[in-house]
């Protein structure tokens, strides 16, 4: 699995507390809406389950991973399941080595650029800056000077507004969650046509952001 899967869209939709009966209308809005790639969060008890529903639904038309794996355990599971990628909200080194020993993409959390180097010498694919919020996109275009070989990924308060200034800044993707998509939301018609509007908006500040920034 390579890194491009992600960054070729540019965004991870984070998705929360989704039970495998609602994942699939929000997922198709989703996809209409410009945006493949999902994390599913393995805090939620239905989240393998989920992951499993997902990846027989789309197979190979959306990049399917977990999010909030904390240890090497959590992450054997979420693969044998299906994920395609492992994100963590932390730097754990046994979690990113199980990652890359089964061939999937492992992006951990770190803050400082000494995380962020120490994550992206563990092995790590991309790092997840977060919480993005509090450093805003000047952190990145910082961070991009001494590092500018590690792929970066804001998570946290991103929005349609900003993400457009973060990928001008040098984030390769971002990651959004309840800006983006609930997924404890009852997926009514007039709830997946929003979310489909707001995956629009943020595809195109996205590919805006990134003609500009060429």
């Amino acid at each position: 699995m390579h890194i491009e899967k992600i960054t070729s869209s540019g965004i991870v939709a984070v998705i929360r507390g989704a039970s495998a009966e609602r994942i699939i209308p929000l997922a198709y809005a989703l996809k209409e809406g410009g945006v493949t790639n999902l994390e599913i969060t393995m805090e939620n008890p239905a989240a393998v389950e989920v992951i499993k529903e997902l990846k027989n639904e789309f197979d190979d038309s959306m990049f399917i991973g977990a999010g909030t794996v904390l240890d090497e355990e959590t992450a054997r599971i979420a693969i044998m399941a299906g994920a395609s990628f492992i994100f963590s909200p932390t730097v754990n080194e046994r979690t990113i080595k199980t990652a890359k020993r089964y061939g999937v993409i492992s992006v951990p959390g770190a803050f400082t650029p000494t995380e962020i180097l120490t994550a992206y010498e563990c092995g790590a694919d991309m790092i997840k800056v977060f919480p993005a919020s509090v450093v805003g996109p000047a952190y990145f275009k910082n961070i991009a000077g001494p590092l500018p070989h590690i792929p970066l990924m804001p998570t946290g308060g991103v929005t349609a507004e900003n993400a457009g200034a973060y990928i001008k800044a040098g984030a390769a993707a971002i990651g959004a969650g309840s800006t983006l998509v609930d997924g404890k939301q009852l997926p009514t018609p007039e709830y997946l046509r929003q979310v489909t509007k707001e995956a629009k908006r943020f595809t195109n500040e996205i590919q805006e952001a990134r003609l500009a920034y060429a």
